[in-house]
């Protein structure tokens, strides 16, 4: 087998060989002893009949199309029957565009890392770390990072603090699967007794609070390195993103408002924005800053803080975020502040962060 580097020396020359009035789709897949075709909507290629992918490296095949064909769909397929999962994939004419299909299940894998030091809190938590489908099937792909709070309440009922889970796991494999959301990996990280200071900032009235900078420096400087050290990530901006709920909805919000080199994605959902008398929302109108983050932000109707929250929402549009650009909010029609909630609409952050084909490589 080739080395890595004769691999990437036969695509980079691959790349520079390309007709600039052709379009391109680069398909990196270990088909075996297999092969790779591709199905579509014009050219040799339909949806009922397979053109040909031309293998130019171990794990690398592609196929190519003139330009005044227009823009295209299109999807692989490993063999004369196993169709690629999700949707298909969208080129416009002249682009030159590298994807990584998966043929296999669409059910991701969530493993558990126990007793996860933090030097800067002094204390452990475990976290809680979910594989996309693909992740063992094709090795080739790297993925986007979701880093999420409260960790045990994602992904299993036994662990949630109020027995009903995020169903993170179920829901991204269902977006995965339908097409609809960009494969990614989602690192759950424990809260701990310390949970209202670790993931606040100083200092509310009733509940005091202040320990969010620590907590904010374990993430950046001690889990993040860690993730991407030990998993396939993607690991800049572009594809790193954080979100949380409650008082883990605004930790969310000021840490990628503090990184906005490290985070470029940030969800607050049912987030506390009443936290020391609004302090947030009186930060976020009484500045012009706007930092290059992509912010959700939701309530619920019913008992969920939404007065809050739509203060917020109005705090950044002030500041110059943009509804559907930059900001996208959500009232949730007889939501409440609870896991079974977050379940029911965890969907719209996954899908407005991690669109399907937004992935770039």
């Amino acid at each position: 087998m080739r080395s890595a580097i004769h691999v990437l020396a036969a695509v980079a020359a691959l790349a520079t060989a390309v007709s600039a009035h052709a379009t391109t789709v680069r398909i990196h897949y270990d088909a075996k002893d297999g092969d790779i075709r591709v199905v579509g909507t014009k050219g040799p290629m339909t949806w009922d009949a397979a053109a040909p992918a031309r293998k130019e490296a171990d794990g690398v095949w592609t196929y190519t199309w003139p330009d005044k064909l227009g823009d295209v769909e299109m999807k692989p397929k490993l063999g004369k029957d196993n169709l690629s999962v999700g949707s298909a994939y969208k080129l416009p004419a002249g682009a030159v565009l590298d994807i990584y299909p998966f043929f296999g299940a669409p059910f991701g894998k969530v493993t558990l890392v126990p007793d996860f030091a933090s030097p800067q809190l002094n204390n452990k938590r475990n976290l809680r770390i979910y594989l996309p489908p693909s992740y063992d099937e094709n090795r080739a792909k790297r993925y986007p990072v979701l880093y999420m709070h409260d960790g045990q309440n994602l992904f299993d009922a036994k662990t949630a603090a109020y027995g009903a889970e995020w169903g993170i796991d179920e829901t991204a494999n269902a977006l995965i699967a339908g097409g609809k959301m960009d494969e990614v990996i989602v690192v759950g990280i424990d809260n701990t007794p310390d949970r209202i200071p670790e993931y606040t900032p100083c200092c509310d009235p009733k509940y005091g609070g202040g320990k969010i900078d620590a907590y904010m420096d374990f993430i950046v400087d001690t889990v993040k390195p860690w993730v991407d050290a030990h998993y396939r990530t993607l690991k800049g901006k572009d594809d790193t993103a954080i979100m949380g709920s409650s008082l883990g909805g605004i930790a969310s919000v000021y840490i990628a408002e503090k990184h906005p080199e490290v985070f470029s994605k940030a969800g607050g959902v049912s987030s506390s924005f009443w936290w020391n008398q609004q302090a947030l929302v009186k930060n976020a109108k009484g500045s012009a800053r706007r930092v290059p983050v992509k912010f959700y932000l939701d309530a619920g109707t019913s008992n969920d803080g939404v007065e809050d929250t739509r203060l917020m929402h109005e705090a950044m549009r002030g500041q110059g975020y943009r509804d559907g650009v930059d900001l996208l909010y959500i009232e949730a029609e007889g939501g409440s502040h609870n896991e079974k909630s977050w379940a029911a609409r965890v969907d719209r952050p996954l899908q407005w962060f991690f669109p399907w084909g937004s992935t770039r490589y």
